[in-house]
């Protein structure tokens, strides 16, 4: 398989996302819901970036760049895209992230001229860490600005629990454009492929055809699967923790 252990806990992670999204009751046959109270969001306007009260999915994954795709299309800056990279790329969780990866390679001795101890984790620490950092550059803001594209995910948020997935999964194919079309997500196939080619100069156990395509095929699936955590977590957020306030509340 293309895609290695390291994206497994992304997919245990899917999994679960997909099955609570999937229990969750049609729109059609659910109880009409009760007006919204007066202190709720205001909603959100044409093209304006979705700011959840949590930037983050699961209080991990960054939720900067989701947007709604269902309001007028309005394009991004140059300047915004970087904004956007930057932010995804030197938010706290991603140092987790790469820890979390160094310490499965250090338990599988990936890449083995890193070694193991202190030094091992912290060469599998750094080059972890820059994966991440550079391939959210590459797709977010240097390709984007240059080819023209849009960097957001635009969460769909209505539909079938099939369809929305089948979306969400597919936007690493499909782009917005600057100009308001759609087109092959350029930045998302040649940024990773450029943030792959770059890591062969920190990874020298991994420098041939196949471990390249395997990380790339990684690096892609990976963003697939951010993007269906998006589009179902303000689903699994109001089902489960909003109604656990609430419960908490009602109780006081």
């Amino acid at each position: 398989m293309f895609l290695s252990k390291r994206v497994r806990p992304m997919l245990l992670i899917f999994a679960s996302v997909a099955a609570t999204a999937w229990a969750q009751q049609d729109p059609s046959s659910a109880t009409p819901a009760s007006p919204p109270p007066a202190t709720s969001p205001a909603p959100i306007q044409p093209g304006q970036t979705q700011a959840p009260p949590d930037k983050r999915v699961f209080g991990v994954l960054p939720n900067y760049r989701t947007a709604n795709e269902t309001a007028v299309y309005t394009p991004i800056s140059a300047k915004q895209k970087f904004v956007i990279g930057l932010k995804d790329s030197f938010d706290y969780p991603l140092f987790l992230l790469a820890g979390a990866f160094a310490g499965e390679g250090q338990l599988t001795n990936q890449n083995p001229s890193f070694g193991q101890g202190m030094a091992g984790f912290g060469r599998r620490l750094g080059t972890g860490y820059a994966d991440q950092a550079i391939g959210n550059m590459m797709t977010e803001a240097i390709f984007p600005s240059l080819l023209r594209e849009d960097p957001r995910y635009f969460r769909r948020g209505q539909g079938s629990k099939l369809g929305r997935t089948w979306y969400a999964l597919t936007r690493v194919m499909v782009t917005h454009t600057d100009s308001g079309g759609t087109r092959f997500n350029f930045s998302e196939w040649v940024g990773n492929a450029t943030a792959t080619a770059i890591s062969n100069a920190y990874y020298p156990d991994s420098r041939s055809v196949g471990p390249n395509i395997a990380k790339l095929c990684e690096m892609v699936g990976t963003d697939a699967i951010s993007q269906v955590l998006k589009e179902f977590w303000p689903d699994v957020k109001r089902r489960f923790f909003q109604h656990h306030d609430k419960t908490a509340t009602d109780i006081h």
